[in-house]
């Protein structure tokens, strides 16, 4: 099966399965969504994920958090899409609920969160938003 948005497909996945409540959640992985997890779980907002390979497929397990019985995540949305990727200088990134959320930027030295972006003075292209 093929996907044309395999990091849309990742973060629906995600929202879909904190709609329903469930604690594990199972995708194809890659070395860009492993990055991702990595940095959800670095804010606080997975309990923990793991890449596993079982007959030359790996697969991410993510661990879904949850605060007194709500999704420690609001809100997950996607920003730079195939059709229309979205760009940003290191100055103009954007804060997602003043400061309060994370937008996970993929740059020239590696995927990291908005906050790292603007320390290291590099820009690229906004993943996604998280709150």
């Amino acid at each position: 099966m093929s996907l044309s948005d395999p990091i849309g497909d990742m973060l629906a996945r995600i929202k879909n399965s904190q709609l329903r409540n469930h604690k594990n959640l199972v995708l194809p992985s890659s070395k860009f969504k492993s990055r991702i997890a990595e940095i959800l779980k670095s804010e606080g907002y997975i309990i923990d994920y793991e890449v596993k390979t079982e007959e030359k497929k790996s697969n991410l397990y993510i661990n879904l958090k949850y605060n007194s019985g709500n999704p420690v995540i609001n809100s997950i949305e996607r920003v730079s899409k195939p059709g229309r990727r979205i760009f940003s200088s290191a100055e103009s990134l954007p804060k997602v609920n003043n400061g309060l959320g994370i937008a996970i930027v993929s740059t020239p030295k590696g995927v990291m969160t908005d906050i790292d972006a603007r320390k290291n003075k590099v820009g690229g292209e906004i993943i996604c938003k998280v709150f």
